[in-house]
């Protein structure tokens, strides 16, 4: 033993600088180094509950003058609490610290310290009733006094279903659901990767339910799951969602539904953030670790907070920057990595179709925004790929600038532009979608469109997807107008009416198949 301890005060600075650098744990390689020393420290705290036990608490304090300083890093370490091991040789180093017959004021501070310490510890750990027994005696609790907020909470929530199942029709399909308070959400999924995961599947099940062109729905549902908020609380929480999304979206080869929950999820993420830190508690970089400081500074201004006449010039600024890092192949991943992040903050993509769409017919399209469109709608395309998209959306630009102030207009005619091909090979689909998201803006946003609108659309949805694609347009075109408080009555009204005559066709199609 004595050999043991004697190695203990050298060990002891080296883990508590380690600790104060993994008190940070917010970048993957600080992650990283907690997972690769964890076993040694877990060690060093067996070796130090050893020594703890064996003596009194005024020798401890001579001995090692910051104990409560590094004890209290390890208890706030969700990466350390994360391992039931580590969890258990804390509360033995901290039962070693309690002084049963505290003899002035500051041992009686100290032992109250340590119980809320163990308290933290034990509330928010996966112990059995009889784990929990062992601890009782040492934070001075009755056993019946020792959940009550909870076993509140449960009979209130218990309570309250019943009640609405009674008044509603008991509904064996739904759960019995239990409410926690948010703070206590946040802890389990620091501490739990499962239910985080959990929480994110039971998400995607409702982003691909048959209601899936509903935004509203999906941002009722994800501000109900409390993943932004967490996400803004900690950065750690925004990481793993994050990058679960990215799996999302790179195994279903970016499919829509997972497109418009990452666009969701950054909405009321970054309205979260707003709320909860006026003042950030952590550094943009820790939630976007992969991205420019700059350009994520610049995505994350809300256009609605931006006068309109500036748009243009955010939009050169986005697509400068992203250009620097896809084409040079900078230190910030990439064209996929570039896109990624562009994809959160989807809304800028459609200001730029609309931007482009409503310029005068005889001001050339600049290159910056065309560039950007492009991009957006095929980041994998090599350049001269995207140069030919952007060939081909300045011309069916052209053509529609030119009849945006038509007064006679014909669905044929407005068909006929949208199609002219000038590489002569037939265009990617990626191509064809950004032709029919400015035909739809068209459509809302010119004087004579609307009255042809419905025969346009009738051409264009040959398909059920292109029928479900249109469907989606028009829903989050409606979604970010409202966010971006856009009037526009006479173009929420045809857009709205739209929507609806376009769901209660598919309806039926998706009912015979």
């Amino acid at each position: 033993m004595a050999a043991d301890s004697a190695g203990l005060p050298s060990n002891y600075e080296f883990w508590m600088q380690k600790l104060s650098v993994w008190t940070q744990a917010s970048t993957l390689e600080t992650q990283r180094d907690i997972c690769l020393h964890l076993p040694q420290f877990q060690e060093f705290l067996r070796q130090m509950h050893e020594t703890l036990k064996e003596m009194d608490s005024n020798t401890i304090i001579e001995r090692f003058p910051t104990i409560y300083q590094l004890l209290a890093k390890s208890c706030w370490s969700p990466f350390i609490l994360a391992y039931d091991e580590s969890l258990k040789i804390l509360i033995w180093c901290l039962c070693c610290l309690i002084k049963k017959d505290p003899q002035n004021s500051r041992e009686s501070k100290l032992n109250s310290w340590t119980r809320r310490l163990l308290s933290h510890i034990v509330s928010t750990s996966r112990f059995d009733i009889k784990e929990v027994g062992l601890f009782n005696q040492v934070l001075g609790y009755a056993p019946t006094d020792y959940y009550p907020g909870l076993l509140k909470n449960m009979v209130l929530s218990l309570v309250s279903e019943l009640r609405e199942n009674h008044l509603n029709g008991f509904n064996s399909q739904r759960r019995k659901k239990i409410s926690l308070p948010t703070s206590a959400i946040l802890c389990l999924w620091l501490r739990h990767l499962p239910s985080l995961e959990n929480t994110m599947l039971h998400l995607f099940e409702k982003l691909i339910s048959s209601e899936r062109n509903s935004l509203r729905r999906i941002g009722c549902f994800m501000k109900e799951s409390l993943l932004p908020e967490a996400a803004a609380c900690h950065p750690a929480i925004f990481r793993v969602v994050d990058e679960i999304f990215r799996s999302a979206l790179l195994e279903t080869d970016g499919a829509p539904e997972v497109l418009a929950g990452i666009q969701v999820f950054t909405q009321c993420f970054v309205e979260a953030l707003e709320k909860e830190n006026k003042q950030l508690k952590f550094a943009l970089k820790t939630y976007f670790p992969y991205a420019s400081p700059s350009l994520v500074m610049v995505l994350l201004q809300h256009p609605k907070d931006i006068p309109r006449g500036l748009w243009h010039q955010s939009l050169k600024c986005i697509s400068e920057m992203l250009k620097e890092v896809v084409e040079d192949y900078g230190s910030y991943g990439g064209p996929f990595e570039s896109w990624f992040l562009f994809v959160h903050f989807g809304g800028w993509a459609d200001i730029t179709a609309e931007q482009l769409l409503m310029s005068e017919a005889e001001a050339e399209p600049p290159e910056a925004l065309l560039w950007l469109l492009a991009f957006s709608c095929s980041p994998g395309a090599g350049h001269q790929q995207r140069a030919q998209i952007m060939v081909e959306v300045k011309t069916v630009l052209g053509h529609l600038t030119k009849l945006f102030r038509s007064p006679a207009l014909s669905a044929r005619d407005l068909q006929a532009a949208a199609e002219e091909n000038q590489g002569g090979d037939p265009r990617p689909p990626a191509c064809q979608q950004l032709v029919r998201r400015l035909l739809l803006y068209f459509l809302l946003w010119a004087p004579g469109g609307h009255a042809i609108a419905r025969e346009v659309i009738t051409l264009m949805a040959q398909t059920d997807a292109i029928m479900n694609e249109i469907i989606g347009l028009l829903d989050y075109t409606l979604y970010r107008w409202d966010h971006l408080c856009m009037e526009a009555r006479r173009s929420r009204k045809l857009a709205r009416e739209l929507l609806t005559e376009l769901r209660e066709q598919a309806s039926p199609r998706q009912v015979n198949q």
